[in-house]
């Protein structure tokens, strides 16, 4: 039990009463009077707030949630009350989100019941413990408030964002994936695996013709191939301290993982095998690449508990076990990230290894932060220095790629929140082109 705004505002005025008494004796007397029929209200607020068990609230949210994306929460709130009251409705999120602002108030009438919708966006994956749902609830007289504490405690699992998944399946199925950004890419030559024999179309190229087909149906008709299948993707992610970096509350390693969970689900449609590949000081998870049915839900497991260390990133362990556990040439999407120029050139020599043995394309982050400093105008002398630093660092990213390039190897600069579309845009790319 709590006391209500009202009550402290009719105390407040029976105090001024009282004191004004000490002048004009009959405000004393009114004062006192006042002070009995507070108590008297007190009492019969009391009887009525208590009389009955008048609210039940409960809790309703997925058993996992996404992270970097807004999951719902919804409260249910029912009144057994046979009048009007107004509830405060406070919900014990987990502590990491550091809100206090969870709190809804609102009217029931007689037997009511309401159902109250909030979002939370977590950005670290984990376990998160949700509490009990403490209900304040005042009658019409507003002077006292009973606490009600339902609900259970609920532990919450943070997944990558399966909910980005959901929304590029929704969208694939639709054929709207152009909506998220992802190209439409066109076929540049012809692909090795023969599908059928169709009769020709206007628009069909004259160069897949099959003469000794349309000489037997008397009509032209051509050869239609498809993309290669069962090729091997390995998502490759770099769980080292370079990946700890945040943008927007969420670290490198965090995008990374989402944007691998993601692309995983196109190679799987596109009917290519999927597997992942983490590292740090040592090398560390590895699942083979497979299209089994069950095989997203095994990445979604294995991604869920990565953590970056503070250590430095052992590419030579790398290499020794993917050549032990890869044996096909397969394509690497390496994410990872560099400061500068000298730290591709302590890691170049390995890439080169893995780059002979199969197809590697390094993905790795340009600082929007640092983009959107070197776009405002700089006002002093000391300005002008910071923009000439910023300006090198940028430079530096833009000749990493360039050495990349010299060196045959494929790299993707891009922002964290453009991550998921860029990648698979260029695994598209790559795939219409045969470069695989």
């Amino acid at each position: 039990m709590r006391l209500g705004r009202r009550f402290y505002m009719v105390l407040v005025l029976i105090i001024l009463l009282m004191g004004i008494g000490y002048v004009f004796a009959p405000f004393f007397a009114i004062g006192q009077w006042a002070l009995f029929v507070l108590a008297l209200l007190m009492l019969v607020d009391g009887a009525m707030l208590y009389h009955v068990h008048g609210i039940r609230a409960f809790r309703q949210c997925a058993i996992r949630f996404s992270n970097g994306d807004e999951n719902g929460v919804n409260i249910r709130v029912e009144s057994s009350y046979p009048y009007p009251v107004t509830v405060e409705v406070v919900d014990e999120i987990p502590f990491v989100f550091q809100l206090r602002n969870v709190d809804f108030r609102m009217r029931l009438q007689a037997s009511e019941g309401r159902t109250i919708m909030y979002h939370l966006r977590p950005t670290q994956r984990g376990i998160y413990s949700f509490g009990r749902i403490q209900v304040f609830v005042e009658s019409r007289m507003g002077l006292l408030s009973r606490r009600y504490t339902c609900g259970v405690p609920q532990d919450v699992k943070v997944y990558p964002s399966y909910l980005m998944l959901h929304r590029y399946e929704l969208l694939a199925i639709s054929d709207n994936l152009t909506e998220l950004g992802i190209k439409r890419i066109r076929r540049v030559g012809h692909h090795t695996e023969f599908e059928q024999i169709k009769e020709y179309v206007k628009g069909d190229d004259y160069r897949t013709i099959n003469w000794k087909a349309s000489a037997r149906r008397h009509e032209l008709m051509v050869n239609v191939y498809q993309d290669e299948r069962s090729q091997q993707i390995y998502n490759v992610i770099d769980k080292g301290r370079v990946m700890q970096q945040a943008f927007r509350g969420m670290t490198l390693l965090d995008y990374a993982i989402n944007a691998s969970l993601v692309l995983s689900y196109v190679v799987m449609r596109k009917e290519d095998k999927v597997g992942l590949v983490t590292f740090n000081e040592h090398f560390d998870t590895f699942a083979p690449a497979s299209r089994q049915p069950g095989q997203m839900q095994m990445l979604l497991e294995n991604l869920y508990s990565q953590q970056t260390t503070f250590g430095e990133t052992d590419f030579s362990s790398l290499c020794v076990h993917l050549n032990k556990r890869v044996c096909k040439r397969s394509l690497l999407v390496l994410y990872t990230n560099f400061s500068g120029i000298r730290s591709l050139n302590r890691q170049l020599a390995y890439l080169q290894q893995l780059n002979r043995q199969h197809r590697l394309l390094v993905v790795f982050f340009e600082d929007a932060d640092l983009k959107e400093y070197i776009a405002m105008p700089a006002k002093d002398t000391e300005g002008y220095y910071r923009h000439v630093i910023a300006e090198k660092f940028v430079f530096e990213k833009r000749l990493i790629v360039s050495t990349l390039k010299q060196h045959g190897i494929y790299s993707l600069l891009t922002t964290p929140e453009n991550l998921s579309v860029d990648v698979i845009n260029k695994y598209l790319e790559m795939k219409s082109r045969s470069q695989i």
